[in-house]
């Protein structure tokens, strides 16, 4: 999707490619990709309220969890967490924001 101001600005799609670099479409947002895009985002942030409400309970019960249990509620949350920025700062484009540099250590 893109702006009424910016007809032609690439719009950031919620994947990457086999290198894991950023995927665009250009268009006015009512095309088969854009149309998928809007899906897959929808997915990904609904997948990432499960995967936090698991983990919220993972780590809130009375006996301790595993390495192995940790790793995966790690990776989880990366994952989450990794879709939903992609999904933000492409939202944030169209709305012709960016998103605040990365902090320093």
């Amino acid at each position: 999707m893109t702006t009424k101001d910016h007809p032609d600005e690439p719009r950031l799609l919620p994947w990457a490619n086999q290198d894991g670099k950023p995927c665009y479409v250009i268009g006015d947002g009512r095309g088969l990709v854009s149309d998928f895009a809007d899906e897959l985002e929808e997915m990904q942030l609904c997948t990432a309220i499960q995967v936090l409400d698991h983990s919220r309970a993972s780590l809130n019960r009375p006996e301790p969890l595993s390495p192995t249990e940790l790793l995966f509620i790690t990776n989880r949350l990366t994952e989450s967490l990794t879709d939903a920025v992609r999904v933000a700062d492409s939202r944030g484009r169209r709305l012709n924001q960016t998103l605040h540099a990365p902090c320093a250590d």
